[in-house]
Order: C-alpha cells, then structure tokens, then sequence
C-alpha cells in the first residue's frame, strides 16, 4: 500500500491524561517527559493483500487517526485511540482481522497545488461524534528527520499495537522507508477527533510535518 499527503498534527499533552488509556503491556512513551497526541489525515493508495487483486472500494481512501506513542519492552511503537475511514470494507476488514478501532466517516478531500482540503465527519453508529476540517501542506523543503530529534521520535516508528480479546496485546509491524518530511502550515477550521476518546488538546497551534508519503508492506498482527 502506499500512504500519501500526510499531515503529521501533534499537540503537548499531560502524560496523565493519556496514561489511563493505554492497555495493560504497554507504557506510555514520552520525549523528555512530555507525552503527545498526533491527528493524522492521509490518504491510502494501492491498498490489497499480498498476491490478491484489489477490492475495489478499499484500494484507495482518505483516512484519518489519532494516534500517541508507546512502548512494548524495547520497541517503540503507536497507540491508536482511533481511526476512521469512509471505506465500509476497509473499517470492517481493520476491525475483525487487526482490532483495531477504526470508524466509519464521511470525507472529502481535493487538493489544489501543494495544498490539501480535508472534511472528515464520523458516521459509525454508536460511536462518538468526531470531526475534522483542515486546508494543509508543505512550506519547506524535503529533509530526514534527524536521530534524536522530536521529529524522528514521532515519525519513525514501525509498529503499532492493538489489544484484543481480554485485552490481550499484539504487534503489527510495517516496513517503509524514512519518511520524507517536510515543515508544513495547517489551518484547523474543526478538530474534535481527539476530544471523542477523552482526549482534550491544548489551545495551541499544532506542531506541523508534511510528507508527500512512501510505499509500506504491512503483516498481521501476532500477539507477544
């Protein structure tokens, strides 16, 4: 699959807050004590199983997460607290095969040069209601974050967990190349995407990455 346009969001957030929603077998990851929360919108391309044709309506969709960093003994990895997606089959495919909370939303994007215009507005029934309206892009030019940085923290990061059945933690592992990042501007017209799982954000701008995106093999989740 390939992950494109992507706008990496994060916000500072008290490790407090964010501790009580991470499973049992995973710590909350911080960098220089400070916990944050990432909104991610991106679009998937090419999406399919390995040696399959690809379905037609989970090939290629908007998607948008909200994300923050843990850690499983060694390996640092990504909690998602949710992620949402118009793709009926893409949601229930995320759901039963990888636990993982995916929701479906309405969404629309268009981009217009370098800029992207992304409305994302949940439908899934029962769940709460979340909403995103942002215009994004790219204001510099195209580096790798360095190691040690805040950047390369949030970024590099090549598994995620899910905890399934009695809360029972598994890893998903992904492969890509180093994410091509560059600084990027954003305007936020509506953001509650983390507020629907508890989570309130501060009343600042974000910190802002572009990456136009990279190709990325993905395996099943095997628990640990």
């Amino acid at each position: 699959m390939q992950w494109l346009d992507l706008a990496f969001l994060h916000w500072p957030v008290p490790p407090e807050v964010l501790r009580p929603l991470i499973p049992a077998g995973l710590t909350l990851d911080t960098f220089e004590g400070q916990a944050w929360v990432g909104v991610v919108p991106f679009r998937m391309a090419k999406v399919r199983v390995r040696l399959t044709p690809p379905v037609p309506t989970a090939y290629n969709f908007a998607e948008l997460n909200v994300r923050t960093y843990v850690r499983r003994r060694d390996r640092a990895g990504v909690w998602f607290m949710s992620l949402d997606a118009p793709s009926r089959l893409a949601v229930l495919g995320a759901r039963i095969g990888c636990n993982l909370p995916y929701y479906r939303a309405e969404m629309e994007r268009a981009r217009t040069g370098e800029v992207t215009s992304y409305r994302s507005r949940r439908t899934h029934r029962g769940a709460a209601p979340a909403e995103f309206e942002a215009r994004y892009g790219p204001t510099g030019a195209t580096a790798l974050a360095a190691k040690g940085t805040l950047a390369h923290w949030l970024t590099e990061r090549y598994c995620l967990f899910t905890a399934g059945w009695r809360g029972r933690v598994s890893q998903l592992d992904v492969h890509h190349r180093p994410w091509p990042l560059q600084p990027g501007m954003a305007e936020i017209k509506t953001n509650s995407m983390a507020l629907a799982s508890g989570i309130p954000l501060p009343d600042r701008p974000p910190l802002v990455h572009y990456s136009a995106g990279v190709d990325v093999v993905a395996w099943p989740p095997a628990a640990g």
